[in-house]
């Protein structure tokens, strides 16, 4: 393929811009003159600072400025160093032969909806703090930035080394997995025996001892469901979280759903409803991982939706390859402080209704784990005091709905 020709100072002013955005991930710059574009290094105060230019140059940090066709326009010396190739064979390429952007469970992201630039672009919002596999095998976190111009739109792609910090990570996440797994034999044990007294094989029990061994059995199950969520995420961390996909009729798949949570949505006096058009879509999933994803996003909205609400799985068209499904609820919605941090691990929010609910803060980060791995994004939107929805897509496995 040719080269196609750098534009160095659009290039720089791409990447000092993102660097002006990233405490601010609200709102995409736009270069409002072509004045401001032919400058090499400019900051807020509209001054020439040419030690913008070194300052770029010798960062750590991995600086690359993309056009909207994903070919690289400009790149900083650590890049060159992070992906084992020269500038010279850096800039003018598409992305893909260079950065091949992965996922933590090594997937390849370039040309899927996953895509980090992909998503950048259509949703013109910055993306803070990815994590993903370049090059080779380099990990890093990464923040990638839409800029705006009267020419055309252009990304900047920011990157640094967390192979230390992972390092440290693995440690814990190693002690963390054996406490886990010493945990869960022990906790099964428990749940064994109370099942066993419950269904009367040590003799009769009273009305008040089956009522207080039920309490204890909700609270063993919970244990074993931490540990085991503890477990996946830790072996998800290490590469050995693989998905298993076949074919699966969703409404199948929403029904058992739905079976395996109507006495929890009836305590709650929550209504759960089922939006799938029909026939119903074929995906192409791991069946066992879905309706884990699945039961979270239930589950969670369940807890957050007041006596008299409902909670609706919808699924929808959403390309030749992919179905929508979303989880509707009615509920308290999500505080906006809150909001940045729903997926991340063990969060927990300050609200008081968060300490009233419960919970421990990893349903979410399973969830976006599961559908990351099949090749889909998730996400959400969410209103005070009148509901949230979450919504993600997965695979068809043939044609659209």
């Amino acid at each position: 393929m040719p080269k196609r020709t750098s534009k160095p100072s659009l290039a720089a002013e791409t990447i000092t811009e993102s660097m002006k955005q990233t405490s601010d991930h609200s709102e995409p710059h736009v270069v409002e003159n072509q004045q401001e574009q032919s400058r090499p290094t400019s900051t807020a105060d509209g001054e020439n600072h040419p030690y913008l230019t070194t300052f770029i140059d010798a960062t750590p940090a991995t600086l690359i400025a993309l056009d909207e066709t994903y070919h690289i326009l400009d790149c900083n010396a650590a890049a060159s160093v992070a992906l084992g190739v020269p500038s010279a064979r850096i800039i003018g390429r598409n992305c893909a032969e260079v950065l091949t952007c992965r996922n933590l469970n090594r997937m390849k992201l370039c040309g899927t909806s996953s895509c980090p630039l992909t998503r950048v672009l259509h949703r013109n919002l910055p993306l803070p703090d990815e994590e993903l596999i370049i090059g080779d095998d380099y990990e890093v976190s990464t923040i990638v930035t839409p800029i705006a111009t009267p020419q055309g739109s252009y990304i900047a792609f920011t990157a640094r080394d967390i192979s230390t910090m992972k390092v440290a990570n693995q440690v814990r996440a190693n002690f963390v997995s054996m406490v886990s797994h010493e945990l869960r034999t022990p906790l099964n044990s428990v749940h064994g025996f109370i099942d066993l007294i419950m269904q009367g094989h040590m003799g009769e029990l009273n009305a008040e001892q089956f009522k207080y061994l039920g309490y204890a059995q909700e609270g063993v199950q919970q244990l074993i469901s931490i540990a085991e969520d503890i477990l996946f995420m830790t072996r998800s961390d290490v590469g050995q979280f693989e998905v298993k996909q076949e074919e699966v009729n969703f409404r199948v798949l929403a029904r058992q759903v739905v079976n395996s949570l109507e006495t929890q949505a009836h305590k709650a006096d929550v209504v759960l409803l089922k939006d799938i058009p029909s026939p119903s879509p074929l995906l192409y999933i791991d069946p066992q991982r879905m309706k884990q994803v699945l039961n979270n996003l239930v589950i969670n909205a369940i807890k957050f939706t007041p006596p008299g609400g409902t909670v609706t799985i919808r699924a929808r068209a959403y390309d030749e390859q992919q179905v929508m499904i979303s989880v509707i609820d009615t509920g308290y919605g999500i505080p906006p402080e809150d909001r940045p941090h729903v997926f991340e691990r063990f969060y927990q929010s300050n609200h008081i209704l968060q300490s009233r609910m419960g919970g421990y803060g990893l349903g979410l980060s399973i969830a976006k784990l599961i559908v990351e791995q099949h090749g889909g994004t998730i996400d959400f939107e969410s209103t005070l005091n009148e509901g949230t929805t979450f919504y993600f897509t997965a695979p068809l496995c043939r044609g659209p709905l």
